[in-house]
């Protein structure tokens, strides 16, 4: 054995240096070499930053501010000036872009204005053509990087709305219950002998000839005849009360509402958030049951023999969720570092007997040290508790997601914001110090694409079984241990070399500087053929004294190429984090053990059915023999079918691959349609634009959306529009 594999085996299996021959990472700045082409990401269109919107046709509560920007370049980049106008205002993105990774923050509009005037400056064309574009701005909103602060603002806004929503309703059903119980009490003291006193019949007549008119022969006249019988004296302090409880509630506010009066139901607590539902109950259940009684009254159709037992004992045995549903969902926003035991204990407590909360736990760490010691790496361990527990309860919507994909998981957060019963979004936002200059997104999307921290979401009210509740939606190659990627580089000799490349746990780890022991820097001098892919070794089981030794593939600040040896630790750690995803894909129904065993028992079963078959032969005629090479029907003919051949100018979709997230038919809902099996098809390629198809490529959880070629040769921005489209060709 040479002395450089002998050096290099040592570190594998000690993780100890030797004085010579390896080096120490530190401060030298690398980072995994898939992460090589994103230094910069104000150079790079993509969903970030986003705008937090309001008052949409569509109900969106954010949209990124590129797809803003493309709806501008839509209305605008037209006739002769367009080429120009889409270079001038795609400036200004990136301007804005810019402004926002620096730290500026605060309206669209207003980062707008600033970016404008800043470039404009003895710039006459680029200030009209960015008027033009101003002009047809539609939407405005707070702009959001993804910094540490966005999962909570996210969230918020888009439960503020749902509130704003419910609360307009509420309201509504409220004015009108009022106003008919009022009308109640206007036409019994109407009918009443003060209602027709004369000094009553004089007040109400309005602003005519009052003295043309004897309202004491009046009054005499209209108390002669039978009158109709006046509420009773029970209804009418029932209508009374009722009237009082609906006027003077504090769960909404209401133009009649003082200052101050009405409940806040945003905390930073679970304990805070507990106390408050508790010592609002009782008025809860109070309004809950006015609002009941009201709608009975309104109608004629309470009665006091039958709906006095019922309701004299309402919300003794709790509401319903359908109560529930008409007041405010309660919003916890807090850290997992703040989950103290007792902390801890209430969020468990509120999650296990479906209280109406929606809590929000961010995560800025997702790689500690055990707790437990012997080496061992924790993986987002408070958040992978929380939410094993939580799907455990069965009631309980849950969300996992880094910041990086919350845009692409909008509607899951909406799902979980409109879910009748308790929420828990479990979110990572990358703001860890330790990771150095490489930016929040990027920590993010590697910790997702590691599965450190994958995304997946339990919804309870999708169905009866795992495979209608819980999804993996949003992992980037789910059907993989871990994504492949392509990756090229020049050698020493100029050469072209191109690969594929696994992003692991190991990719993750080496962005943090908190553990660059597990890592030693091989010098150009030292590198040979038994330096292997940390990735090729990770999907070895072999145990034992390695002949190869896995190096992890980075990149220093200038892009050279340097190769680190990895230690045995990390190998297991990683083999040990792949294992935890493999548990998580078989809840998704992939790989699933169970299935494929009763897969490999069916073929078992058939082939041996098929060979006990006693098959005579006879001659046949040649016609026949013809016809026996043709498949039964539904036997194996798919087996035989040629494979579609489609043109590459087509637009298509692999329907039969479709994960359902809603993301093309969000975009277009008449270019997109779902089939009867809830998966997406180009229903009408003509309905949109070319802009919207690259669009809805780009945004596919799956990679499914093939755009094709253009249509309209005249539509803006083709040439970049096309160059986008080349990934999904």
């Amino acid at each position: 054995m040479d002395a450089d594999l002998q050096t290099h085996i040592a570190f594998y299996l000690t993780g100890k240096r030797p004085d010579t021959g390896l080096d120490a990472p530190d401060g030298l700045d690398l980072r995994p070499a898939l992460l090589a082409g994103y230094r910069d990401l104000t150079q790079l269109r993509y969903d970030f930053p986003l705008v937090l919107v309001s008052g949409q046709p569509d109900g969106a509560y954010v949209k990124p501010m590129s797809g803003l920007f493309d709806g501008i370049l839509a209305r605008v980049a037209q006739g002769t000036d367009a080429e120009r106008i889409h270079k001038h205002v795609l400036h200004l993105e990136q301007a804005i872009r810019t402004q926002v990774a620096a730290g500026a923050s605060g309206l669209f509009s207003v980062l707008w204005d600033e970016a404008a005037a800043a470039l404009g400056q003895g710039q006459p064309l680029l200030t009209e053509s960015l008027s033009r574009a101003r002009a047809n701005r539609q939407v405005d909103g707070e702009l959001v990087d993804c910094q540490v602060n966005l999962p909570g603002d996210l969230i918020g806004h888009a439960w503020g709305l749902t509130q704003a929503q419910r609360a307009a309703q509420f309201g509504k059903d409220i004015r009108r219950l009022v106003l008919k119980l009022s009308d109640i009490l206007k036409a019994d003291f109407a009918n009443s002998d003060a209602g027709k006193s004369a000094e009553n019949l004089k007040s109400s007549f309005g602003s005519g000839p009052k003295d043309s008119f004897d309202f004491e022969a009046m009054s005499r006249i209209l108390t002669q005849p039978a009158r109709k019988k006046n509420l009773s004296q029970s209804r009418r302090d029932r209508v009374t009360g009722l009237l009082a409880t609906l006027q003077s509630q504090q769960f909404f506010a209401t133009p009649e509402s003082a200052a101050g009066s009405v409940y806040c139901f945003a905390f930073d607590t679970c304990s805070a958030a507990l106390q408050a539902y508790r010592e609002r109950l009782p008025k809860l259940i109070e309004l809950a049951r006015a609002v009941a009684v009201a709608e009975l009254e309104v109608k004629g159709e309470y009665s006091e023999a039958r709906h006095d037992p019922v309701f004299d004992g309402f919300g003794d045995n709790g509401l319903q969720a359908s109560d529930l549903a008409l007041f405010p969902d309660y919003l916890v926003r807090l850290n997992v570092r703040d989950l103290s035991g007792p902390e801890q204990s209430t969020l468990i407590e509120i999650l296990s007997v479906d209280l109406p909360v929606k809590i929000l736990v961010q995560t800025d760490d997702v790689i500690e040290e055990s707790p437990l010691g012997n080496g061992h790496l924790a993986f987002a361990l408070r958040s992978r508790q929380l939410a094993g527990m939580a799907m455990g309860l069965s009631g309980v919507f849950v969300l996992q997601s880094p910041a990086s994909s919350l845009y692409q998981l909008r509607g899951q957060i909406q799902r979980g914001l409109d879910f009748s019963g308790p929420a828990l979004f479990c979110v990572f936002s990358g703001a860890n110090a330790t990771t150095g200059d490489l930016p929040r997104y990027l920590v993010g999307a590697a910790a997702l694409e590691s599965r450190v921290f994958p995304a997946f979401c339990f919804d309870p009210s999708a169905g009866r079984d795992w495979a209608a509740r819980f999804s993996l939606a949003g992992n980037p190659q789910a059907e993989l241990d871990w994504p492949v990627h392509a990756f090229a580089y020049e050698d020493e000799q100029h050469q072209a070399v191109a690969t594929q490349m696994p992003f692991t746990l190991i990719d993750f780890v080496a962005c943090d500087a908190r553990y660059a022991k597990h890592f030693a820097r091989v010098p150009r001098a030292h590198w040979s053929a038994t330096l292997a892919p940390a990735g090729d070794v990770v999907a070895q089981e072999g145990q034992g004294q390695p002949g190869n030794v896995p190096c992890l593939l980075m990149v220093d600040p200038d892009n050279r190429l340097q190769k680190l040896i990895v230690d045995e630790k990390l190998i297991r750690e990683a083999r040990r984090c792949r294992s935890m995803w493999n548990s998580l894909q078989e809840l998704g129904g992939i790989h699933n053990s169970h299935a494929e065993r009763l897969l490999a028992q069916e073929r078992k079963t058939w082939a041996q059915d098929a060979q006990n078959t006693v098959v005579v032969a006879a001659p046949v005629e040649p016609a026949a023999s013809a016809a026996l090479a043709t498949p039964p029907v539904g036997v194996a003919a798919s087996a035989v079918e040629p494979e579609v051949q489609r043109s590459p100018d087509e637009a298509y979709i692999e329907t039969s691959r479709c994960s359902t997230c809603n993301e093309c038919t969000q975009i277009n809902s008449k270019m997109f349609a779902y089939d009867g099996n809830r998966q997406a098809y180009i229903a009408d390629v003509t309905a949109g634009s070319y802009a919207q198809l690259v669009e809805a490529a780009e945004n596919c959880q799956v990679s499914i959306i093939h755009p094709g070629k253009p249509r309209n040769p005249d539509e803006p921005g083709l040439d970049e529009l096309q160059k986008r489209a080349e990934l999904f060709a």
